[in-house]
Formats: structure tokens, C-alpha cells, sequence
């Protein structure tokens, strides 16, 4: 990784996405999820605060290896077992039905491989487990559409590979998972950058 997106961006994202406005996404996300969760985009720990008590373990996943010290504060502050495990959600180093849950916050738009991702997603959480995921996503309209894909090339470059246009939903039930749940609105102001699609989804 360069020096950008290795030791500049983790530092800016942890700012960005750590925020209290984010938290409420972040929160409605985890409601109901509990025991041993695989989160790929761990970054820097910023769902920590939001896990509900049942959660017991996690295996995190992310390949800046800056966000584990950006992470330390609200490491000493869970009682969560967190394990670092791997550095891509194209390869989770988990057995098959390993864990009962998986989770995305704001990562599905940066893996440059999101079926791959996703299948290994359903490998690794057990038959009946749930994927929780709060993205930024494809927005609504195709004008707003229009907007995100002009913005793409920059934004890749810029944010590591983020994607604007990414259709959320449309990825996870593609991969065989079978949603539970799905709200997909505007975070804030309308830009190609806000609409959100939050939801949970079940591995049959």
C-alpha cells in the first residue's frame, strides 16, 4: 500500500466515519446481531461502540494495519474479544460456518472484489446467520446515478478504490443471501455521496 492510502486515509476515515452522526447508522446496523461476528473493514475499531452485548468475539479484517493503533482506545474500552485474522475480505482465513454473523459498514463500496467478498461471507457465517450492512450505495434516480458515475474515477482515486454507484442490495442477494430487512434513503443532504442502504440478510 502507498503512503496515502496506508498511513494519510485511515487517519481521515476514522475522523470521517467515527463521527456521531455516522454512529446512528451504525447502531441501527447492529441492533439484534450476537455471538461470534467476522467484520471485514474493521478499520479502526469505529463499530465497536455500537455492538450490542451479545456479540462475544470478533474477527476483524482489514488490510490498513495503521487503523489497530487508531483503534486502541476503543479496544481497551469493549469487553468484545476482538481477533485480527486477515487483511481481505477476498480471502477470510475462517473455517467453513465458523462464525454467526457478518458485518459491513461502509466497506462493500472499497473491496475491489465485492463477489468474491460476498461469497466468502457466506462461507464462513453459518446456515440461518445474518449479514448486517449499512453502505453508501446507488442512489435512486438515474440523474443522481449519472452523478455518481461521472464522480467514480475521482472518488477512487481519492478514497482507495471507494465506488459511489454500487448497487447494495442487488450484490448481497446475487451472492445467495436472502434479505430480511431494507431502507435505502438519503443520509443527509441529497448527493451522490449520501444515499445510504442499511439492512440485514439471511445465509439460507
Amino acid at each position: 500500500m502507498g503512503l496515502y492510502s496506508d498511513k494519510v486515509l485511515p487517519r481521515v476515515i476514522d475522523k470521517v466515519c467515527g463521527s456521531s452522526g455516522m454512529g446512528v447508522w451504525r447502531s441501527r446496523c447492529l441492533e439484534g446481531i450476537s455471538g461470534v461476528v467476522v467484520e471485514p473493514g474493521f478499520g479502526s475499531g469505529t463499530n465497536l461502540p455500537y455492538y450490542p452485548d451479545e456479540v462475544t468475539k470478533v474477527y476483524a479484517i482489514d488490510p490498513a494495519t495503521l487503523g489497530r493503533e487508531l483503534a486502541k482506545d476503543r479496544l481497551a474500552a469493549t469487553d468484545i474479544d476482538v481477533e485480527f485474522v486477515g487483511l481481505t475480505g477476498e480471502q477470510i482465513p475462517l473455517d467453513d460456518n465458523s462464525v454467526n454473523a457478518g458485518v459491513l459498514t461502509f466497506t462493500l463500496c472499497t473491496i475491489p472484489d465485492p463477489v468474491a467478498a460476498l461469497a466468502e461471507l457466506r462461507r464462513v457465517i453459518e446456515p440461518g446467520g445474518a449479514l448486517h450492512f449499512v453502505e453508501h450505495g446507488k442512489a435512486p434516480t438515474d440523474s443522481m446515478v449519472k452523478w455518481q458515475k461521472r464522480i467514480d474515477p475521482v472518488q477512487r482515486r481519492l478514497a482507495d478504490g471507494c465506488h459511489l454507484s454500487r448497487d447494495i442490495s442487488g450484490l448481497i442477494e446475487d451472492a445467495g443471501f436472502e434479505i430480511e430487512w431494507t431502507e435505502a434513503e438519503y443520509a443527509d443532504a441529497t448527493s451522490p455521496w449520501s444515499y445510504f442502504h442499511i439492512g440485514v440478510a439471511k445465509n439460507p
